[in-house]
């Protein structure tokens, strides 16, 4: 009798642990859907609050340096606040900031407010996937994992379909006011379900403020010559500035976290070999999955015309396939080997990238089908097992500042993808469509056809247009040009994710999720 009403405890503190688990990815999904639900109504906003159209980028670059800066610090505040404390604390000051935004009445506020919802926002995620492996037993964990991957990869598929429908159906405000009722419920829910644990005040006084001034310092610098490079370029007098202070501060930085006794990060986790093939992997994705996503709706908007509702729409067939795999993925994690199954993963996810490096100006849903179908089963296997490869081996105790700096991986990677595919569409687009142009005027069919022009216009034709059919072809050029581009940057994201499997050799075996 007592073993059985000592099973019924247990049952009943494992269920309220997945439920105060559920409320933490409820807030994690807030916090990345938010991003993809501003992008897609910016020009709103713009027109809103009447904000130049030079600033107009600052709404989501201060949400993401503030973001960037608050992930590594997650192991630090978790060790002060507990995990609990610092969700629940998190998750209010994410919901005050989100109202912030939705009565803001011009741009300072706005940006203003927005600084404080992507600091708080940044530290929900690492949260969650340290939570994996400190509220769980080992045999429950591919699960956990599953759900939190699931919901993360999951908003930015269905933001802009969110965010197209609550802009044309109500307003901008309420891209901000969603996050209000969930956010307090998910708060509500975590404070009751979570594990409690005392405050460690004596953490607060040991906080390293130069290491927390450096790592700053070299992560603002860094996201802002990230921002800047494609257009002022890589190498002018402003971003090389940007990118040396970067590197003196991170050098600063790195310093000190590895000569104190205790580091406001601890950087020593990337002497555990699996931890460093894990965020390498880690960087990868977020390179491949953060360069996907904002490939394909400037495509669908620039080259297609489509409306944000619409790219949500089509984008929606990524998160369908990637539900319908979960299960499967948390399935095989339990019998094989993660090395095995990131092997297919990123293998998988290059395939489905490098098939969308083929497109022409009128590919649309249907030529974007398969490509979708591929990445969205793949997606998990990229995620869950790398997890477990940087997380799974560690002591309860090194998880939470080893997951801000796994995630901080997966974010610079995108940062830094974007960055790279944005100066391949500012510098290819150019020479790409003069040789679209000199091809045409050789009288070259393909070409023709490529673009879409009228085969009659070209066939036989030798040397300069006149100026009517000059002016017919221009726009069709243009957006033929802009295609090839976008079709580059398409491979060398591809190129890039392929290189994921050639770091798994390195990583030691690991036991499946049920051993």
């Amino acid at each position: 009798m007592p073993d059985r009403l000592e099973s019924d405890l247990t049952d009943r503190r494992q269920t309220v642990i997945w439920i105060g688990f559920f409320a933490m990815c409820i807030g994690m999904f807030m916090a990345i859907l938010d991003v993809q639900v501003v992008a897609t109504s910016l020009p709103t906003i713009q027109s809103a609050l009447d904000i130049d159209p030079e600033q107009m980028s600052w709404i989501q670059t201060v949400y993401l340096i503030a973001e960037v800066v608050a992930i590594p610090l997650t192991g630090f505040l978790t060790r002060f606040l507990t995990m609990r404390w610092l969700f629940v604390t998190s998750l209010v000051l994410f919901v005050i900031a989100s109202a912030g935004c939705a009565i803001s009445s011009g741009f300072g506020e706005l940006v203003a407010w927005r600084v404080v919802q992507g600091f708080s926002g940044g530290t929900l995620i690492p949260s969650v996937f340290s939570a994996v492996f400190i509220l769980f037993p080992n045999e429950r964990q591919a699960l956990a994992t599953t759900i939190a991957g699931v919901l993360a990869v999951l908003a930015p598929t269905v933001g802009p379909i969110v965010g197209g429908w609550l802009t044309e159906t109500y307003s901008w405000h309420w891209l901000f006011l969603i996050n209000i009722i969930p956010g307090i419920l998910a708060a509500l829910v975590a404070m009751r379900s979570l594990p409690q644990e005392r405050v460690d005040v004596w953490e607060l006084r040991g906080l390293d403020g130069v290491g927390l001034a450096t790592m700053a310092v070299a992560l603002i610098t860094l996201e802002l010559g990230l921002k800047e490079a494609p257009t002022s370029g890589w190498m002018s007098t402003y971003d090389s500035g940007l990118f040396a202070v970067s590197a003196l501060s991170a050098s600063a930085f790195i310093w000190r976290s590895l000569h104190r006794a205790r580091p406001l990060v601890e950087l020593h986790n990337f002497q555990d070999r699996n931890f460093m093939v894990g965020s390498t992997l880690s960087f990868i994705l977020g390179f491949g999955l953060f360069g996907s996503v904002y490939l394909m709706p400037v495509f669908l908007a620039f080259v297609r015309g489509h409306n944000a509702f619409e790219i949500g729409m089509t984008m929606l067939v990524t998160g369908i396939a990637q539900l319908c795999t979960a299960p499967i993925a948390v399935a095989l994690e339990k019998q094989m080997d993660p090395r095995l199954l990131s092997a297919l993963g990123f293998a998988l996810f290059a395939i489905g990238i490098g098939m969308s490096a083929s497109q022409n100006p009128r590919s649309d849903y249907d030529e974007m089908f398969w490509p979708q179908v591929i990445r969205g089963v793949s997606i998990m296997f990229c995620l869950l097992p790398p997890t477990r490869l940087a997380l799974g081996t560690l002591a309860p105790e090194r998880v939470p500042d080893a997951s801000g700096l796994f995630n901080l991986m997966r974010n610079l990677g995108g940062a830094i993808g974007i960055a790279l595919i944005d100066t391949i569409l500012y510098t290819r687009s150019e020479p790409l469509g003069q040789k679209l142009w000199d091809r045409l005027q050789a009288g070259n069919l393909e070409a023709a056809e490529f673009i879409g022009a009228p085969a009659q216009i070209v066939a036989g034709h030798t040397g300069a247009f006149d100026a009517d059919t000059t002016a017919i072809l221009n726009p069709l050029v243009q957006t033929a040009a802009t295609v090839q581009a976008l079709n580059e940057a398409w491979m060398m994201v591809a190129i890039i994710t392929a290189c994921a499997v050639i770091c798994l050799p390195f990583a030691k075996p690991v036991l499946p999720a049920q051993s």
